[in-house]
């Protein structure tokens, strides 16, 4: 763990200090509700909140609102969060997690941090439309299913910020038969393979 950054983002003492908090209650909270894969608690700092700080890198300028969906233990919605009260803390965070244990978790780590976000222990497709300016998720579901839930979600000239494995240009593929979107791709720098999709223009064919 760096002193001075995260997923090559240069932050404050005070940041690192609410991101050492948010690692200790997740490594507290995940062997009763296993908010990430046992495998991987160990390795958390990298597999998991630099994994997520790099979407931040993405966040567009004025960004009012970002929507989290299927959050699980907060990625990377509330890593963004936390890194948004230095950078940004006049952006609202959403986080949707229809788990309820889950959405615990999430409501107690925006409490012990004090970020600006909230949380809804609903279906995705259940919460009232967002109007976000960025849609987020991390190991979800199919494109083709987050394109639904960005076309309600997201206010016109929004864009999702999607974190996605080796097979992401197949879904891109597959997903262009229904839906017409403009998209970039930034390579992931925890996952060779991987890559972020910065989708935005969502429109059904």
């Amino acid at each position: 763990m760096s002193d001075t950054t995260i997923g090559e983002i240069n932050v404050s003492r005070e940041t690192l200090e609410r991101l050492t908090a948010y690692l200790e209650l997740l490594k507290k909270w995940n062997p009763a509700i296993n908010l990430v894969a046992k495998s991987t608690i160990d390795h958390a700092w990298d597999r998991h909140f630099v994994d997520s700080a790099q979407v931040h890198r993405l966040m567009p300028e004025n960004c009012e609102k970002w929507c989290d969906i299927g959050s699980g233990g907060g990625f990377p919605g509330l890593v963004c969060a936390t890194l948004s009260m230095e950078f940004a803390p006049e952006t609202q965070f959403t986080l949707i997690e229809s788990d309820q244990r889950k959405a615990a978790f999430l409501r107690t780590v925006i409490t012990e941090l004090g970020l600006n976000a909230q949380v809804f222990s609903k279906r995705i497709e259940e919460v009232d439309p967002v109007g976000a300016d960025i849609l987020s998720a991390r190991a979800l579901a199919p494109l083709s299913k987050l394109l639904e839930f960005s076309e309600r979600h997201l206010r016109h000239g929004g864009h999702a910020l999607f974190l996605k494995g080796a097979s992401f240009r197949d879904e891109i593929s597959e997903s262009l038969k229904s839906w017409h979107f403009s998209y970039e791709e930034r390579p992931s720098i925890t996952d060779p393979s991987a890559a972020i999709l910065r989708i935005g223009d969502i429109k059904r064919v």
